[in-house]
């Protein structure tokens, strides 16, 4: 349904939400500033002046809010850059069956109450109307938005600052990043921001905001950036940049400015209790904007680079188990049969460093990585297989929304496998028919199935459970207990605090370093 929309963010009863109404934000930095110094005789504490090098001299000076000679005034840059922020209202018709959806969604004592006063009557179809912001960035009528915004609009309206509205045609959007891009045309051109660089922001710069919460035009806020690089968890693709300035419903799809009146970032979500600003916002950052604009104004659609893995960032558990100095990069979990990984040679519990000779830092960061390359290019792929650097050179191929990495088929191989077995706190028994058509194991397949977990095991802290599988221990294929014990105590040899487990359970495969002093 269009109107307001909310992403789910389940915490302390708390939750993140998409700021679907009409608003625009700006976000710029302020300099330092201070209290002033308590009334003369008062009890309050006092409080010392923050001043310039310029004031020292002077005592009589107040202190003031400076940065680089810059005042704390935002007058100037808000009246530069607010003609090109505009108020977006998409609506979209809704008919009896997207309301009978609606009112199942409901909680049973409030859908019977429902149908208890609508006895007899029959659903009409009727319009939802959401409002949200966006900025122009083309004087020909190229604007910037949230997808959320607009997602099954049959109806954009944009509103200028000079009070005309224009009909909009959408040109393309991308869900995966929360962006979309319209076109209005008029028979002047139109004021534009221009993108800025994101990568400079520093936590503790100011920020500013001008936009429409709760259809309140032209309203300005400002905070400072409170953090960069936050996961909140809506996918692999973004990044995003915390501000503490004040965001509310109607603010989405407004830019988020720097003191130089640059679009940093565009406001899309907030972190709220009661879906109110509590002072914690989320800005998409400027470079993830321009790429997704560049292919939605050049294809109408965004296509990102697959290479068929499933892959996991390399904690520092995961990184001692593996000898390796600093938990940096990405594991392979598993590969996809036939995938561009496949093909060019890459393995489970390859731990992918760097592409095409940049650092990857997590697995997040390589899911952006490899989305960025063109689909028919070949990526330079940097891994750490058994302790030894190898260059691996990979076919990208063109991801498709439906694709997603599954687990590499089992490989042949082994005898019957041992009775039982215990360690790490872990009871160990061969794999039964029964858990091989679980996990879709063939015959000959590698794998020790857990039994039990002693609660006060690493390996219970870790999450591990009876039918899970483990597939294999420091990257090497065990089909006994016996390897399991085998593995352990020569990694006890090398001195090592942990091993690490490839484990396969009902959702999928996944890495696990498990300590091996706890048991």
């Amino acid at each position: 349904m269009l109107g307001e929309k909310w992403i789910a963010y389940l915490k302390h009863h708390s939750r993140i939400t998409a700021l679907g109404s009409a608003a625009v934000i700006v976000v710029v930095g302020l300099g330092a500033f201070s209290l002033l110094p308590a009334a003369q005789g008062s009890s309050s504490p006092q409080y010392e002046p923050v001043r310039l090098a310029a004031q020292e001299n002077d005592p009589r000076s107040p202190p003031r809010m400076l940065e680089s000679g810059a005042p704390f005034s935002f007058a100037d840059l808000v009246e530069r850059v607010s003609p090109a922020v505009v108020t977006i209202t998409a609506v979209e018709q809704e008919t009896a069956s997207d309301q009978l959806s609606q009112l199942n969604d409901l909680p049973e004592p409030f859908r019977d109450l429902f149908n208890q006063f609508n006895q007899g009557r029959q659903l009409q179809p009727r319009k939802a109307v959401s409002m949200g912001s966006g900025f122009i960035i083309d004087r020909s009528g190229v604007i910037v938005t949230n997808d959320h915004v607009v997602d099954g609009a049959k109806k954009v309206t944009v509103k200028l600052s000079d009070g005309r509205s224009l009909d909009a045609k959408l040109i393309g959007a991308d869900a995966a990043t929360d962006v979309a891009v319209l076109r209005v045309k008029s028979d002047k051109p139109l004021p534009t921001v221009e993108f800025g660089n994101d990568r400079q922001l520093r936590v503790g710069d100011w920020v500013v905001a001008v936009g429409n919460p709760f259809g309140l035009s032209n309203t300005v806020t400002a905070g400072i950036v409170s953090s960069i690089g936050r996961d909140i968890g809506s996918g692999p693709y973004t990044d995003f940049i915390q501000i503490d300035a004040p965001i509310n419903r109607g603010n989405s799809g407004g830019p988020t400015f720097d003191l130089r009146g640059q679009v940093v970032g565009m406001n899309s979500m907030i972190f709220s209790p009661s879906g109110g600003s509590v002072g914690i916002g989320f800005a998409i950052p400027s470079s993830t904007i321009k790429d997704v604009v560049a292919q939605l104004e050049a294809h109408g659609r965004v296509a990102r680079g697959w290479l068929g893995v499933e892959i996991q960032s390399i904690t520092p558990e995961i990184a001692s188990s593996l000898g390796m100095k600093e938990p940096k990069g990405a594991i392979i979990a598993s590969v996809v049969q036939g995938g561009p990984a496949a093909k060019a040679g890459l393995q489970q519990g390859d731990v992918v460093l760097a592409v095409n000779g940049k650092a990857v830092e997590d697995s997040r960061d390589l899911s952006r990585r490899i989305a960025a390359i063109t689909a028919g290019s070949n990526a330079t792929l940097t891994v750490n297989r058994g302790g030894k650097a190898e260059q691996i050179v990979a076919h990208i191929a063109p991801r498709k929304d439906e694709k997603v990495a599954s687990n590499e088929e089992p490989q042949p191989g082994g005898g019957p496998a041992a009775a039982t077995g215990e360690a790490m706190g872990l009871g160990l028994a061969a794999v039964t028919p029964q858990t091989r058509r679980m996990f879709n194991l063939d015959d000959a397949a590698q794998g020790v199935l857990i039994t039990k977990v002693d609660p006060d095991s690493d390996a219970a802290d870790k999450g591990l459970q009876p039918g899970d599988v483990v597939m294999s221990l420091s990257n090497k294929v065990v089909r006994t207990p016996q390897d399991i014990q085998r593995g352990i105590s020569e990694a006890q040899t090398l001195g090592r605090k942990s091993v690490l487990l490839l484990v396969a359970t009902s959702n999928g495969s996944r890495y696990v370093a498990v300590d091996i002093g706890k048991t």
